[in-house]
This record gives structure tokens, sequence and C-alpha cells, in this order.
């Protein structure tokens, strides 16, 4: 399995579309609690984009924006524009604040001429979203999903990423600990057996890992042992046999590096995220 889909395999990535058709208008995306990610696709006409405390930028040509955390913005057209649009939600499993979100820019943009497998897959959701088709609705979504592997893979190969998680994958010397890291989160990793599958000294690759990812390996297992236990509470595993496959002698343990990660233990993040 590549590393990508080694990722995202631990990760419950899902996508929905709630509007197609012509905007007129504001749309607002502004819920100060969301814990969703948006997807805008311009299908024609002109879209004006305004992210809080940016400069409002406009699009004119079929273009996919992507938004991979809660982050407050608008759409604009006006009707002389004719503008038609897809919009769509992207949930997390594990929440927002997952590793693989959190290493994207706070918005990507693509011009759909620029990659034309994911132009292909656009069309073929424009088809659908704008046609009167039987099962729609379920369609749409799966070729929402789809388009977000294939936004990942081009975000990877153009270099779009924010440090964190997708840089580190991009980074030859990185890619193999991380992988380690990644296969198997329960064991206790040391430095040096971390610099010995990267190939590099012991300084060098701690250095290295701070420069690429922006967090210590130490700091990058505890973040990624939590995300794995979030998403194995999520399937009603018991808080001990958790702690144990994520490498932590017990709850209390777990529940001490869960707390300072996310403010909260692992029964009130579970309660939490069942509301959401």
């Amino acid at each position: 399995m590549d590393q990508l889909s080694s990722v995202l395999s631990r990760f419950s990535i899902s996508a929905g579309v709630f509007y197609s058709g012509q905007l007129c208008g504001l749309s607002a995306f502004e819920e100060p609690n969301a814990r969703i990610g948006h997807i805008h696709l311009l299908k024609q006409g002109t879209l004006h984009v305004q992210v809080q405390g940016r400069k409002q930028e406009t699009f004119t040509t079929p273009t996919l924006l992507f938004y991979p955390r809660p982050t407050r913005h608008r759409i604009m057209a006006d009707d002389v524009d004719s503008t038609e649009v897809v919009c769509a939600e992207v949930h997390y499993g594990s929440g927002p604040t997952n590793p693989l979100a959190s290493s994207l820019p706070d918005m990507v943009t693509i011009p759909l001429s620029g990659d034309s497998r994911l132009q292909q897959t656009v069309e073929w959701l424009f088809e659908e979203a704008f046609s009167h088709t039987s099962a729609r609705q379920l369609v749409m979504d799966r070729l929402c999903e789809i388009m977000i592997i294939l936004l990942l893979r081009h975000v990877l190969s153009s270099g779009q990423v924010n440090g964190g998680l997708l840089a580190g994958l991009t980074d030859s010397k990185l890619a193999k600990a991380l992988e380690a890291i990644h296969n198997q989160p329960g064991h206790n990793w040391s430095l040096v057996e971390l610099a010995e599958t990267a190939l590099m000294s012991r300084s060098r690759f701690a250095a290295h890992f701070k420069e690429v990812i922006g967090l210590t390996p130490n700091d990058y297992i505890s973040g990624w042992r939590v995300e794995i236990a979030k998403g194995l509470l999520k399937q009603n595993k018991p808080v001990g046999w958790v702690a144990s496959e994520v490498g932590y002698e017990s709850a209390s343990a777990l529940a001490r590096v869960f707390r300072i990660r996310t403010g909260m233990s692992p029964k009130e993040w579970l309660k939490a995220a069942g509301t959401t």
C-alpha cells in the first residue's frame, strides 16, 4: 500500500454535495462552531470569494476551491453573470484538526484545465449535479470523495503543502520513517530507530524532521497516536484497549496525552464528536 493510501485508510473522510445550481447574490459560510471543510466548484460565470481578513479574490474560469479546515468565508456572484457552482461539505471522522487537514494550506485553488484527471471527474460531477437522473445525490457524493483523493494527489505533486504530514510524505529522507510510525503507532519508537530508518544520523534526523514537518518526532508520534485513538474510540472500542493499541500502558496514560492535545478526556471527546 502506498503512503497516501495508508494515511487515508486511517482517516474517515467523507464529502457530500449540498448545493448545485446558479449562484445569485451572497452565500456565507461563517458558522462559529463549524467542524467541516468546504469545496466550491465553479462551472461557469464569475465567482467572488472573500475570506475573513483577506483581500477578495475573483475567479472567471472553471476552478476548484478547497477549504480543508473550518474557514469563515463568503462566495458571491452577480445575477448577470449566470454563475453556476457546486458546493460540498467535507467531514473528517477524527475532526478537522487531524494531521492530513492540518498539513494543507488554508485554501487550495486548482484551475480545472491544469489537471486532466481532476477535470474529467469534476465534469462528471457537473453532469450529475445539473441533471435529474436517479440516485443523483449518491453519485455526486461518491464523485466528491474521488475528487478529494485526486486533489490530494495534485497537491502532493505540485508541492502545495503547509508542512506537516504531507510535506513529510514527499520528503525522500523522511518518508520511510513516517511509514514506520504510521504503520506501527503502538511501537515505542526511539530517535535512534527512526534515524536508522531514514539512513541519517540522530541529530541530523531530528533537525530535518523539525524543519520539514514543523514538529519534533516525539510530538508527531504523540499526535498521530491520538488521531488513531480517535478513530478507534468512534468504533466503540474500550479506552483501555485503545490505549494499548496506540502504545500507552494504561487508559489513564492515554487520557493524559489526550487531554493535553484536545483539552478533553477520551470519553468527553467522544461525546462531543457524537453531537457534531
